[in-house]
């Protein structure tokens, strides 16, 4: 059994009952279609909205539940990984994007666009990586120019999550020649010059759409400027340890479901007359696993309080992102070896988990940029250290 977690109380395990019954019986049993077709259904949005689910934190005058304490949300993402749908990418909506309009937002905007948010109507993406720009935003080419009463956008974006649904994209641009002279825009859904490309294939995450987004003379209005359009960078270096914990917070979830799935099975399957899992090599491998998830599990949760109360380092979510999509890689493929040939058959539900895993270690930041920033704030530094 997975340690108690003593960050959680009753209202919390009350919660988390009520999210995972609407998880098994509203999404799961779609999922298969959603993997099959590229895309989840809007209604699956619509649904998440109708309950409470989407952007819990904003305020109640916009249609939110006002709720400060990220506890919740967390319990919401882990639970549609382990009993929902990994692909349907509730967290980007409301962990990764919402934020963006929740903080930056002028009240104008909020009023605009958050109703729509919070209910499920308005689907959320973020723009940010190129066809040859990602972690590196500096060397961003899609521009933005100030023709007095609008901007104009002008660019291409590749490998955005939820960009074939969505209805509104934080975009963001180069605004001047200075390195980190970068606004953010959004974007909606019908604005002329605004095209979707092919939805991606991917190795996993068949059920997330992946697009392609194009841009060519964008009239962007200057009511649809998110925050100072100079300090866009600034502006999304303060989301990252949200967006880091987060990618943490689901790659140990679904390590976690893998382990259940896998401890199951070895209990079940036989061979030479006794269950796999008695036999020392599944026992120790079982074992050392358990106390990683554990190890890791304990750590995210002391890091979801700092950011609750707004003390997450980014030096510290760098290190839940390396270290949870790491133990997830490291766990998928000691689950999938315990299933022995059962375990590359794609109607057995590891082999999906192994394969939409893959990507936990390069999305918000790969591994090696992690190591990068951990580094750089041990004051390892090149630029510094002479």
């Amino acid at each position: 059994m997975a340690m108690q977690r003593l960050i959680f109380d009753a209202d919390h395990d009350m919660f988390r009952d009520q999210v995972r019954r609407f998880f098994q019986r509203e999404i799961a049993p779609h999922a298969e279609k959603w993997r099959e077709r590229g895309y989840v259904d809007r209604e699956a949005f619509l649904k998440a909205g109708e309950q409470g689910y989407l952007l819990m934190y904003a305020d109640p005058e916009y249609g939110g539940a006002g709720v400060a304490d990220f506890r919740y949300e967390q319990i919401v993402y882990e639970e549609n990984i382990r009993h929902g749908e990994i692909g349907f990418y509730i967290n980007l909506h409301s962990g990764l994007v919402g934020p963006y309009l929740n903080k930056l937002g002028t009240p104008e905007q909020k009023a605009r666009f958050l109703p729509g948010c919070i209910s499920g109507e308005t689907i959320l993406a973020v723009a940010m990586t190129e066809p040859g720009a990602g972690s590196d935003l500096a060397g961003m080419k899609t521009r933005a120019e100030d023709k007095g009463g609008h901007w104009v956008l002008n660019g291409s974006k590749t490998y955005i999550s939820n960009g074939f649904l969505a209805d509104l994209v934080v975009v963001a641009a180069r605004t001047s020649a200075e390195k980190h002279g970068i606004g953010l825009f959004l974007v909606e859904r019908g604005m002329k010059g605004f095209e979707r490309g092919r939805r991606l294939s991917k190795m996993g995450l068949s059920a997330q759409d992946t697009s392609e987004l194009f841009f060519e003379d964008v009239i962007i209005p200057k009511e649809n400027v998110l925050g100072d359009p100079t300090s866009g960078f600034r502006n999304l270096a303060q989301f990252l340890a949200g967006e880091r914990l987060i990618a943490g917070i689901g790659a140990i979830a679904a390590a976690q479901e893998a382990f259940d799935i896998t401890l199951d099975y070895v209990m079940q399957r036989k061979a030479f007359g006794k269950p796999i899992g008695t036999f020392q090599h599944s026992r120790f491998v079982m074992a050392q696993l358990r106390s990683e998830l554990d190890a890791v599990q304990t750590f995210i949760d002391q890091c979801a309080l700092l950011y609750n109360d707004g003390r997450l380092p980014s030096e510290v979510a760098a290190s839940v992102k390396l270290l949870a999509t790491e133990l997830e890689g490291k766990v998928m493929d000691a689950c999938v070896q315990l299933h022995g040939g059962a375990g590359y058959m794609d109607e057995y539900r590891i082999s999906r988990m192994y394969t939409d895993a893959r990507v936990s270690r390069i999305f918000a930041g790969t591994s090696e940029i992690m190591k990068e920033i951990i580094g750089r704030g041990l004051g390892l530094d090149e630029r510094k250290v002479k």
